[in-house]
């Protein structure tokens, strides 16, 4: 059985729809399922594909968090895509868990508007979960909860293996008969050419390939100021590095107009700092680059960074404390 996860939140540290989906996914792997997990976020420039990724699996969970009001922008274009690119045959076999915690009001409504456009897609339903915390240490410290959510990954398990049926919808018959999909006047030709481009990973990786070429050559056209914007964060870390016994840690920082994350390596009073894939980095922060020349400088922290909204974060708030005290601006 495979089952993919869709996260259609920010991120954020602390975010409880990350800490249910973890526990959720800790069910499924006991289960023998393979779960693998997408967060849009993350694929923001290329949500359109991300369709592609349904093919081949028996069951998705819809996972947001409502932060203010709905699903939120990231799961709203995710579904976009699937009216527009998905294949409809696809996911008509599909199962679908809508997973909501809310931090405000309107889990209840979030929930229903992935239940409604899910059947308008055309797939299956299997009943979700959805719930209000102010913070993730009432998740965390309750264990009656704990059982709750076990419930709901074991009901997707049992709703999948037995290929549970329900009454159809009346929103199954607004896709057949007034929701069509509104269509460009192209030539049966056209229309594959462009499906085929939406969904085409290497036409995809070309497109970003010939994007860093040209910015490979305007970082050669800069010269040695291009190559100090390259090094200078690099410099900072290892410069003001203070490594302490049983010290291990990998942080990836993505910052906005670079290619590639920072990626930072510690462990125990060895460090190394490069720019490269960082998908193995325990904690990753996503921030400006005027926000990292603010940490770096030693005018701000990690902690209050993240506290001003300046930088978002994934990984616990221990993390950023080892953080602030092995590098010491």
């Amino acid at each position: 059985m495979k089952i993919n996860i869709y996260y259609g939140g920010r991120g954020v540290l602390d975010d409880p729809t990350i800490y249910v989906l973890s526990q959720i996914e800790k069910v499924l792997g006991e289960l023998r399922v393979e779960v693998k997990r997408y967060n849009i976020y993350e694929a923001k420039n290329s949500i359109s594909t991300l369709p592609s990724t349904l093919k081949g699996v028996d069951g998705i969970i819809l996972a947001t968090t409502v932060e203010w009001l709905g699903i939120g922008g990231y799961m709203t274009q995710f579904l976009d895509a699937c009216w527009f690119y998905g294949d409809k045959e696809e996911i008509a076999g599909i199962y679908m868990q809508p997973v909501v915690i809310s931090t405000t009001y309107g889990e209840r409504e979030a929930v229903l508007t992935l239940e409604n456009a899910w059947q308008i897609l055309g797939g299956q339903l299997c009943g979700g979960l959805c719930g209000y915390v102010e913070r993730t240490s009432e998740l965390r410290d309750n264990p009656e909860y704990h059982r709750i959510i076990e419930k709901r990954a074991e009901n997707l398990y049992r709703t999948i293996s037995s290929h549970a049926r329900s009454l159809p919808g009346s929103n199954q018959a607004v896709r057949r008969s007034v929701l069509r999909t509104r269509t460009m006047q192209l030539t049966p030709q056209e229309s594959e050419q462009l499906s085929e481009y939406v969904s085409d990973d290497a036409y995809v990786a070309q497109q970003k390939k010939d994007i860093s070429d040209l910015s490979s050559i305007y970082r050669n056209l800069l010269g040695e100021n291009a190559e100090k914007a390259e090094t200078e964060f690099i410099n900072a870390f290892q410069s003001h590095f203070h490594g302490e016994d049983g010290l291990d840690m990998t942080a990836a920082f993505h910052i906005e107009g670079r290619d590639q994350p920072l990626v930072i390596r510690a462990k125990d009073d060895q460090i190394s700092a490069e720019y490269g894939n960082g998908d193995d980095a325990k904690v990753v922060i996503h921030l400006s680059e005027g926000a990292m020349n603010e940490i770096t400088s030693g005018r701000e922290t990690f902690q209050r960074a993240f506290n001003t909204g300046d930088m978002s974060a994934r990984g616990t708030f221990a993390d950023l404390r080892t953080l602030d005290q092995i590098f010491q601006f």
